[in-house]
This record gives structure tokens, C-alpha cells and sequence, in this order.
């Protein structure tokens, strides 16, 4: 079940996604970290961020819809309170990393460079429900290339670069983050959505639009882990509604070294564990010795 990815071994490639598995710490008394294969943390800045207004979650018919606002302690704050903790986790840690400008990215990755316990840094280049920053970093080629090749300069781990669903031409965005220097791509992220209230003519949500995740968004995230695959030689976290070992087996014939669990964290704890146990009895049960050879098998 192990796999290697730009370096980092991981003991299964099914970890938890950014945003919906806290710090890490919060998961040690519900689920058992070495039956997994690590965790990205949530977000981290340069200052800390308390986020949109509420409401800014609410369930769909098959999923949920968020607009949290990228909320965190801070970068500094994190190093302090949470990494000493999670060097006690035995697992592959991945520091989610972000800013508004270039500039604060590059401060964020300069202090997680000094910090023991960090495997690889996740960019998210496409958080879909801030007002600027991520979400144009995400959607330009221009301004992504030049927001991977500094950050990457900067950077003594690997970095991840986190996709946005949010732009015609996913592959071509993959191809701008190979072309930049960056190790590895995870996607999707979120979709743009909107729910209205049609007793108040209001959004549901304050923030009015919000990120879409779950198992509605599956198919189209497949089909654009497919679309990178394609078009960049880079190792894929596939993420999107996945909810069994199965739907894990599917993103990695589309292309994914590994997955990322998240939606599904939040109807079940330990949704992250039990689909990596799933993913081993699919593989025992359609003798795959190496989990590794599904990676882009579809036919």
C-alpha cells in the first residue's frame, strides 16, 4: 500500500484534505494515524484569520456548500502550539499554505522552512470563496506560473500546488505548474456555487457564494484529475467526493498517486481511515500487489 511521492513515502496514499481534518490533533483519540497515509493541515497565513460570517456551511443534496474563509491561527501560532503535537502522530504532515499577495505565501513557507515535522507544503492557489488573492492566482496562468516559480525558490520541501475546477482549461494548468517548477498538483478543489433562501430572496449563505464539495462534484473531479494526467508528468492528489475505497480506486485509474479525503470527514470522523482500509480490500480482492499500479490505468 505504500507510495512515494516526489520523495515522501506515505503508508497508504490516502490522507485527509485540507480544511476539514483541523490541525490533526483533533482527530488522535478517533482515529488511528497509521492506518493512514498522513493529513494536510488546515490553511495557514501569515496572521491570523477568523473568517467569513455565519452562516457559511450548509448541507446539499449530495454534499455541502462552504464559505468558511480560509479561518486559522496563523502560521507562527501553528509552529508554537500544534507542530510540537503532531511530531507525536507518526504520519506525513502537509502544511497547507496561503496568502493573499505573493509576498505573504513566500513568509509562510519561510517560517514552516525552519520548522521541524513538515513533509511537503501544499499552495493553495484556488481557495474559491475569498475576495481576491487565491482565487485569481488560480484561474491565470500568467500569475500562477509566477506564484509557483517564487514560492518553489523559496521552498526546502516539496511543494504541492492546489488546483482550481474554477477555469476552462484545468490541464493547462497543470501544465503552468510543472512549467513553474512545482513537485505535485492536488484537485479539485471547491466549486462556485449558490443556494438561495426562496422565503427571504436572500443567500443562504452570507458570504453569498460558496464552495461546493461531496460526492455531486465526483465525476467532474475524475474527469479532471484525467484532464492533468494527460497533459503534465506530475504526481496527482485527486480529491472530490470521495467516500468509499472504491471512489479512491477510480480517481487513481484516472491518473492520482494518491487521494484526499474531505467532505466526508464531516458525516464521519473516520471516513479518512476507513476508506484506506477499504482501498487494501479492494486491492486484496482484485490481486493488485502495488497499490501504485492503478495510477493512470484506465483503459
Amino acid at each position: 500500500m505504500r507510495v512515494t511521492i516526489a520523495g515522501v513515502e506515505f503508508r497508504t496514499p490516502v490522507i485527509g484534505a485540507s480544511g476539514t481534518f483541523g490541525y490533526g490533533v483533533e482527530f488522535e483519540d478517533l482515529i488511528s494515524f497509521d492506518r493512514i497515509g498522513g493529513f494536510v493541515t488546515k490553511g495557514l497565513s501569515r496572521e491570523p484569520m477568523k473568517g467569513n460570517p455565519t452562516p457559511r456551511i450548509i448541507e446539499t443534496a449530495a454534499g455541502m456548500m462552504n464559505a468558511i474563509g480560509l479561518q486559522n491561527m496563523g502560521v507562527r501560532a501553528f509552529i508554537a502550539e500544534k507542530l510540537p503535537k503532531l511530531q507525536k502522530l507518526n504520519t506525513v504532515v502537509i502544511a497547507n499554505v496561503f496568502g493573499f499577495t505573493v509576498e505573504d505565501c513566500i513568509e509562510v513557507i519561510h517560517a514552516l522552512n525552519d520548522a521541524p515535522g513538515v513533509a511537503m507544503y501544499e499552495l493553495n492557489a484556488s481557495c474559491p470563496n475569498t475576495s481576491h488573492g487565491g482565487m485569481v492566482f488560480g484561474t491565470h496562468p500568467n500569475m500562477l506560473f509566477d506564484l509557483v516559480k517564487q514560492c518553489k525558490a523559496v521552498s526546502q520541501r516539496p511543494l504541492i500546488v492546489k488546483l482550481s475546477p474554477n477555469v476552462t482549461d484545468v490541464g493547462l494548468m497543470g501544465q503552468v505548474v510543472e512549467d513553474a517548477g512545482g513537485d505535485a498538483v492536488s484537485l479539485v478543489n471547491t466549486f462556485v456555487s449558490l443556494a438561495i433562501d426562496i422565503e427571504t430572496r436572500k443567500p443562504r449563505i452570507a458570504n453569498v457564494t460558496a464552495g461546493l464539495s461531496g460526492p455531486a462534484i465526483k465525476p467532474i473531479a475524475v474527469r479532471m484529475v484525467r484532464d492533468v494526467w494527460r497533459t503534465a508528468k506530475l504526481p496527482i492528489f485527486g480529491l472530490g467526493g470521495i467516500l468509499r475505497g472504491e471512489d479512491a480506486v477510480e480517481f487513481m485509474m484516472a491518473g492520482a498517486a494518491a487521494v484526499q479525503v474531505g467532505t466526508a470527514s464531516f458525516a464521519d470522523p473516520r471516513a479518512v481511515e476507513n476508506i484506506a482500509t477499504g482501498l487494501k480490500r479492494w486491492c486484496a480482492s482484485h490481486d493488485v500487489a502495488q497499490v501504485g499500479s492503478l495510477t493512470g490505468s484506465m483503459i
